[in-house]
Parts: structure tokens; C-alpha cells; sequence
């Protein structure tokens, strides 16, 4: 179908107001949890096939995690969806105030290939639970991820309520062309730039949840061990495509040599010693991510990994000593399995180095030193963390995630994720039985004394 005509079917169909309904709602997010539950291997195997992900890795960060926040929300749903009441001024006695939840209308979802189906579908419960109509776009460069997402949705949605589509650049250029209702974007700091220029063309808003290089600091009183374990899980998942991977290391110097023994030993434990031969390696996506990948290891002192697989586009868990903020590796987000180590003497020095820089979309500290902790959390932007472990913060949905500047704007999971696609309209209803005549003119010295009595 012709773009336009599918977001005109689309404004149709949200004009009946049958998506405002709640039990509607509530019946489309129990359509959608049954839809993943009977596509379940459909989704491990696509997710094999694009990205070589493990059925533990796949259903840990992908479809377990969406079921998981389905469940939070369409438990919930019908309370966040009342009105809410407010309080009223003396100045506007006698009314009644309150907040009507709204949709917006027809969303767009943009989602990328790295998480491939957690990344499309969660934005979506959000959507179907403030009562939208969605428009998901899906990555071309996850196909066969893309794939089952297309038939399952066809599968479970009218096209005019939801639907997918397919292809490139070009397909999203024309979809951004529409005037939709809202944009949700997972992506690129770059890609989000196009976006949110485009959304101003219609004064659409936007959801922008990007990435960038988020820092990962281990300070000298740190349980090293623990440390190197939950780093080298949140760094190496899914091969370091992972939006809130630990993007580089801020190693204290006194404690170089024994986290980086522990760090090996770790990465050893977990990928055994030949990482591009086991099964549950997660591959990159394609060759263009590999070779740039490639290119960002050539010229660096490797102090462990480096090994390479182009044929399964696989590179080795790798880590990377003597890097400056200089070297081309922290010139771009890595978005892949390796590691570049920077050292620091003392505190002031991270701070230093991390201001420099955008606002990351995460950030993670270990340390047992409590002012160090407060010290990073109230001088450091960034937009979501965690003390003493690694990436977790993503996964729960009672707290919101999303970046801050250049690393994103906006959030979702669970009310958060309701409240994102949804408008809060503000109503004073106004009793007729008194009228108070301050505001009307003509104005007076009287009327003056009583406006700064009701308004100071």
C-alpha cells in the first residue's frame, strides 16, 4: 500500500474513537501477548539467523523482557487511564479541575537491528495502551527478525490499527514526510538529528532514544572481581551492540593490573578461550559494522582478543590498553565487542575526561567509597546508570529509560512508556451558580487589592 493512503487509513480508523476504548486497549495488549507467546520460536530462530543470538540470550534481553513489561502494563493500564483530578484556585472558585488522558493519534516507530524485536515491540505496548493507532517501521539490516515481526502483526492487527513497514532509507524518508501524530526513533545520535528535523516540519513531537559513549569507571575501592564479572557480561552482550553497553573503561591506575587479570579471566570463563568457535556468540550484523569495527582495533596496543572470524562475522571479546582521547576509537560510539582502557589517578580526573565529551545514555560506576558515588551522580549528566553492576537499569519497568542530550530525549517502560504516548489535557469546569466579578472590567482600586489578595 501506497504510504499515504495507509496513514490516511490509519487517521480514519483513530477518528472512530474504538482505540480510545479501554477494553479495547487491554484486548489488543492480550492479542499481542498471545501473538508473541505462539511466535516465540519463529522470533529465537530469526533472531539465530540475523544476529546468531543464543535462545537464552534471546529470550533473557528480547522476548522474556517484553512479555515481562506487557504483563506490567495491561495490569495497570485502566488506572493510568483515568482522569485525574486536580485542585482548583481560590481565584477560579467554585469549579472543578482535572487532567483527561488522551492519545495522540497515528505513532511511528522506528526501531533498529540490534535488539530487533524488544526495540520495535515494547515502544508499541506503549502505544496500544494509550490507545494510538502505529505505524512500526522495521530494520532492514535485521531481516529475518523483520520478517516474523511483519507476519506476526499482519497476523494479529488490521492494518489500519497496526501495521508494519518494510524497506530502506528511502521508505523512512517517506514516511517522515506524513503528518503524523507522533515519532518514536531508536537509533543513532546522527539518524536522530534527521528525525527530529523532519518531525519539525509538522511540529510532530518526538521520542529520541539514541547512544553514544557511555563510561564505565572501576575506582580503586571497588570489589574488582565482582566488577570484571558484571562488565564483561554488560560489555560483551550481544557482541557490545547493545545501546547501553559499557562503551569504554575508567581504570584507576593503582588497580590496573589485578582488574585487568580478572577481566581475562572473566572473558575466558564465559566465551572459553576460542570465543569465534562458541555456538552462542553473538555475530555483528553485517559487514560494513564489521569491517568498521576492523578498522578501530588496527594500530592499537591489543592486550587481549583481536582474533577475527570474517566469514561469521564474528571478532573475539577484545581489550585495548594505552588509548588516549585522542585515538580514533573514542572518536564514535564502538557499538561492538571491544574494550579501549583509559587510565585515571584520581577522581577529578573522570569528571574531567566525561565532561569533555556529549552526554552518554549510561553510565556505570563501582566503587565502595560513598563520596566518590555522590560525588559522579551530582556532577555528571547522563541518562540512566547503575553503582556496581552493568546495563540492569534497562530491565524493569518501574523506572524510565531514555538519554539526555545528544543521547536522547524522552522515555518509556511501563507508565512511563504509557505517559510517553500520551497527551495530558488540562479542564477547568466552571460552575455557573456564583460568578465573581474581579476579572471584569471596569477595573478598579478595589478590584486591584482583591487580585494581588487572591494571586500572591
Amino acid at each position: 500500500m501506497v504510504i499515504s493512503e495507509l496513514v490516511k487509513k490509519q487517521k480514519c480508523f483513530f477518528e472512530t474513537g474504538k482505540t480510545k476504548d479501554i477494553d479495547f486497549r487491554i484486548e489488543s495488549l492480550n492479542k499481542l501477548y498471545k501473538a508473541i507467546n505462539k511466535y516465540e520460536g519463529k522470533i529465537e530462530e530469526a533472531l539465530k539467523k540475523d544476529l546468531n543470538k543464543s535462545k537464552f540470550e534471546s529470550y533473557m534481553t528480547e522476548i522474556g523482557i517484553t512479555l515481562s513489561d506487557l504483563t506490567f502494563i495491561k495490569k495497570r493500564v485502566k488506572k493510568w487511564a483515568r482522569d485525574k483530578r486536580g485542585l482548583s484556585p481560590i481565584s477560579q472558585f467554585h469549579s472543578k479541575s482535572f487532567i483527561k488522558k488522551e492519545p495522540y493519534g497515528v505513532a511511528l516507530i522506528i526501531s533498529p537491528w540490534n535488539y530487533p524485536f524488544l526495540l520495535c515491540i515494547e515502544p508499541l505496548i506503549g502505544a496500544i495502551a494509550a490507545g494510538n493507532c502505529a505505524i512500526l517501521k522495521v530494520s532492514e539490516d535485521s531481516v529475518h527478525t523483520s520478517k516474523v515481526i511483519t507476519e506476526m502483526i499482519a497476523e494479529t492487527f488490521p492494518e489500519e490499527y497496526i501495521t508494519v513497514v518494510n524497506g530502506d532509507k528511502e521508505v523512512t524518508t517517506e514516511l517522515l514526510e506524513e503528518k503524523l501524530d507522533y515519532i518514536f526513533f531508536t537509533g543513532s545520535p546522527t539518524v536522530g538529528k534527521i528525525i527530529m528535523k523532519k518531525a519539525a516540519q509538522n511540529l510532530t513531537p518526538v521520542t529520541l532514544e539514541l547512544g553514544g559513549k557511555s563510561p564505565c569507571i572501576v575506582e580503586e575501592s571497588a570489589d574488582l572481581k565482582v566488577a570484571a564479572k558484571r562488565i564483561v557480561f554488560g560489555k560483551y552482550l550481544n557482541s557490545g551492540q547493545t545501546c547501553v553497553a559499557p562503551d569504554y573503561l575508567l581504570l584507576q591506575n593503582s588497580v590496573k593490573d589485578e582488574f585487568v587479570k580478572y577481566l581475562k579471566e572473566y572473558i575466558g570463563l564465559f566465551y572459553t578461550k576460542e570465543a569465534l568457535r562458541n555456538e552462542d556468540y553473538t555475530n555483528i550484523i553485517n559487514e560494513r559494522h564489521f569491517n568498521r569495527l576492523i578498522n578501530l582495533i588496527k594500530g592499537e596496543k591489543v592486550i587481549y582478543g583481536g582474533d577475527i572470524d570474517r566469514e561469521l562475522l564474528k571478532i573475539e571479546p577484545t581489550i585495548l590498553d594505552k588509548i588516549t582521547l585522542d585515538s580514533p576509537i573514542m572518536q564514535e560510539e564502538i557499538f561492538g565487542p571491544i574494550l579501549p582502557i583509559i587510565t585515571f589517578d584520581n577522581i577529578e580526573e573522570v569528571k574531567h575526561i566525561i565532561l569533555q565529551g556529549e552526554k552518554p545514555l549510561a553510565l556505570y560506576l563501582f566503587t565502595k567509597n560513598k563520596k566518590v558515588e555522590a560525588d559522579i551522580l551530582k556532577n555528571i549528566s547522563f541518562g540512566s546508570g547503575c553503582i556496581n553492576d552493568t546495563i540492569i537499569q534497562l530491565a524493569t519497568s518501574r523506572m524510565p529509560f531514555g538519554g539526555v542530550g545528544n543521547s536522547g530525549m524522552g522515555s518509556y517502560h511501563g507508565k512511563y512508556s504509557f505517559d510517553t504516548f500520551t497527551h495530558e489535557k488540562s479542564i477547568v469546569k466552571k460552575y455557573n451558580w456564583i460568578d465573581l466579578p474581579i476579572r471584569y472590567m471596569p477595573y478598579n482600586d478595589l478590584k486591584m487589592k482583591l487580585l494581588k489578595l487572591f494571586l500572591k
